[in-house]
């Protein structure tokens, strides 16, 4: 079956070219031109991914990418008419798995779009086989005092408690954990993590890591499984 995009931009003729596009690369497409009707069409149409303009009448990009956070990890693609370093920053921190600036070159969309669907393929045939990447193997669980990993049924838990992590925070926590008390570089996490296809900088490493730390820290201002090191990355402490 064919992979689904949900297009959302108010401007029409941007709207017809990027659905032109990406239908010529086998996607089904549907599109939307306001925030309203892009929940709507998220809930029947059931994407794959979303590419999703900010500026939307209705309900912006920013506060649709925050409500559908709240229930649901379908990979989002932002797209900003600015290019605004608060624009990204806001972005990545409701929730937003990418972003480019307009004007964009639509190769480089299809790429970062083909780039998130191999990662949510991949996630998926993880989920229905029950298997993990060889790397994974030797430790199915992993234990840090009141913190537990389970990686076979992808839940973490803290003291009992099992946690509402992201697809992409499960797998930062098991990447960093997996390297307890190693220096990891942003730069190696973003490979590591996000793919040597992620076109987004190490700033997107920063934002998770903030939310791991609201998750697994007792105190996220003063981190004591997650350490930063000023001009070297950070180091899992567990």
């Amino acid at each position: 079956m064919a992979e689904k995009i949900l297009v959302v931009d108010d401007e029409q003729a941007l709207q017809e070219t990027l659905a032109y596009n990406l239908r010529r690369q086998g996607y089904e497409v549907e599109t939307s031109a306001d925030g309203p009707s892009a929940l709507e069409s998220v809930r029947t149409f059931k994407p794959d991914l979303i590419v999703l303009d900010v500026m939307l009448p209705g309900i912006d990009g920013f506060e649709l990418t925050r409500i559908l956070r709240q229930d649901m990890n379908t990979p989002v693609l932002m797209l900003t008419a600015r290019d605004d370093e608060i624009d990204r920053v806001v972005g990545l921190e409701v929730g937003a798995d990418d972003y480019m600036t307009k004007p964009f070159s639509m190769r480089e969309l299809l790429a970062r779009v083909k780039a998130m669907l191999r990662r949510v393929r991949m996630i998926r045939e993880e989920v229905q086989t029950g298997a993990q990447a060889a790397e994974e193997a030797p430790a199915a669980q992993m234990v840090f005092g009141n913190l537990k990993i389970d990686t076979l049924r992808r839940e973490v838990s803290l003291e009992g408690k099992v946690l509402a992590l992201k697809p992409k925070e499960f797998e930062l926590l098991v990447y960093i954990a997996r390297h307890k008390g190693q220096v990891l570089t942003r730069e190696a996490i973003l490979q590591q993590v996000w793919g040597w296809n992620f076109f987004g900088d190490s700033r997107t490493v920063d934002v998770h890591m903030r939310w791991l730390r609201e998750k697994i820290e007792a105190d996220p201002s003063h981190p004591v499984r997650i350490v930063t090191l000023r001009g070297a990355g950070y180091r899992f402490e567990g």
